[in-house]
């Protein structure tokens, strides 16, 4: 025999969360966007042809993290 458990009632009004507008929150996702876009270039891509920087300099810094994210380097 099953029965219901209901939350007993305490007339206490329930929290509702206010709403976020979307200006509010599109200017950081924009901003998190491109900080990530900028980091998988440099993880991805900064070597060789498109290099922005001359050396590997930034292919030893993010040596790990290519072979961890599945990037071949070598």
């Amino acid at each position: 025999m099953a029965q219901s458990i209901a939350p007993p009632s305490t007339g206490a009004p329930t929290a509702v969360p206010a709403p976020l507008p979307v200006k509010a929150i599109l200017p950081w996702a924009v901003f998190f966007g491109l900080l990530t876009l900028i980091a998988l270039y440099f993880v991805g891509a900064e070597q060789g042809a498109t290099s922005v920087f001359a050396g590997t300099g930034v292919h030893e810094w993010v040596h790990d993290g290519r072979h961890l994210l599945g990037f071949p380097c070598h």
